[in-house]
C-alpha cells in the first residue's frame, strides 16, 4: 500500500534520475598511481553552473562531462574551481570509462571539445589519443623564476609556460611555494629536464630497472585550483614538440615525477601529438538524488 498522508491522500513519490559517474587513474602504472579523473556520463549537456559544483564536490584536479553527439561525442573538462579549455588526462579516462560500458565503436571515439575535435583510440586499458601541437615560443624566464631555480631556458605556448632546468634532480627539487605562481599570466608552469633517455642514464630517485625517459616534468597550476597536477596530458601539447626539436626525434617517454607518478608515451608530427598511456578504473556509480536532477535539466 501506499503511505497515506493524515487526510487520506497518498504521498507523492519524488523519483530522481541516475547518472552514471566513473573514477579513472589515467597515464598510470596500475592503480593508485597516474592522475585520477572523474567522468559523468550524459545523455546530453548539462548546465554549465551545475558542472562546476559537482567538479567542486568531488575535488579532483578534473572532472570529465560526456554526452553523445552526430558524428560522436560533446566533451567539456572541468577543475574544482574553474572550466579548462584541453585536459588531457581526462579525455584518456573518458574514452577509457565510455570503452568499458560498450558505448565506443571499433574502439574509437570523436571528442567535441573547446580545442576542437579530439581523436581516441582504446585497447583493453590502453588508450591513446591526439591532441594539437604547439609551437614553443621563446621567452625570457621571468625573474622570479630564474632568481630560484637553475633555469636553463623558457618557451610558452597556448596555455602554459615551459621552463627547463639542467637536471632532473632539479626538477625533484621545486618547491612551487617558493614562487608566487599564480602572478604570472600563464594558466600553468610545466618545470622540465632531459631524462637520459638516449644516454641510458639512471637519476637518482629512479631504480636501474625503471627505462630512462627522454624527459621529465612536473606541473603546476594554481590559477585554475590545481597546485600540483598528478599527470598532464594537455602539457605535452608544447614538451613534446620542444623536446622532439631538441632531441632529434618524435617518438618520446615522458615521466611525470609528482608524488603519483605517470608515464605517458608521445608522438610528435607538424600539426599533433599523440599521447598513450595506461587508464585503470577504480570506482563506478551513480548520482542521485537533487545532484543528478540538476545535471540533467536544461
Amino acid at each position: 500500500m501506499r503511505p497515506e498522508r493524515g487526510g487520506g491522500e497518498p504521498a507523492v513519490t519524488v523519483t530522481f534520475p541516475r547518472v552514471p559517474l566513473f573514477w579513472v587513474d589515467a597515464f598510470c602504472e596500475g592503480p593508485f598511481t597516474g592522475n585520477p579523473a572523474a567522468v559523468c556520463v550524459l545523455e546530453r549537456p548539462a548546465p554549465e553552473d551545475a558542472m562546476q559544483s559537482l567538479a567542486f564536490e568531488i575535488g579532483l584536479s578534473e572532472t570529465a562531462f560526456v554526452w553523445p553527439e552526430a558524428g560522436g561525442f560533446g566533451l567539456r573538462w572541468f577543475t574544482p574551481v574553474a572550466e579548462v579549455d584541453l585536459c588531457g588526462h581526462a579525455t584518456v579516462a573518458t574514452a577509457h570509462a565510455l570503452g568499458g560500458v560498450g558505448r565506443l565503436e571499433g574502439g574509437r571515439a570523436c571528442f567535441s571539445t573547446k580545442s576542437g575535435v579530439l581523436e581516441a583510440t582504446v585497447d583493453g586499458d590502453e588508450v591513446e589519443i591526439v591532441l594539437p601541437a604547439e609551437v614553443p615560443s621563446p621567452v625570457d624566464p621571468p625573474a622570479a623564476l630564474a632568481a630560484r631555480w637553475p633555469v636553463v631556458r623558457a618557451a610558452a605556448g597556448r596555455f602554459d609556460l615551459l621552463v627547463e632546468l639542467e637536471s632532473e634532480e632539479a626538477v625533484r627539487a621545486v618547491d612551487p611555494a617558493a614562487v608566487e605562481l599564480t602572478s604570472l599570466p600563464y594558466r600553468g608552469i610545466a618545470v622540465t629536464a632531459g631524462g637520459g633517455g638516449a644516454a641510458g642514464e639512471v637519476a637518482p630517485g629512479r631504480s636501474a630497472g625503471d627505462a630512462a625517459p627522454d624527459y621529465v616534468l612536473r606541473f603546476f597550476a594554481p590559477r585554475v585550483g590545481v597546485p600540483e597536477d598528478p599527470v598532464t596530458g594537455s602539457a605535452q601539447c608544447l614538451l613534446g614538440p620542444y623536446w622532439a626539436g631538441a632531441l632529434g626525434r618524435s617518438r618520446l617517454r615522458a615521466l611525470q615525477l609528482s608524488a603519483r607518478r605517470g608515464v605517458l608515451r608521445v608522438r610528435v608530427d607538424a600539426t599533433r601529438v599523440g599521447l598513450a598511456g595506461r587508464a585503470v578504473t577504480l570506482l563506478s556509480g551513480e548520482i542521485v538524488g537533487e545532484a543528478a536532477r540538476r545535471l540533467v535539466t536544461c
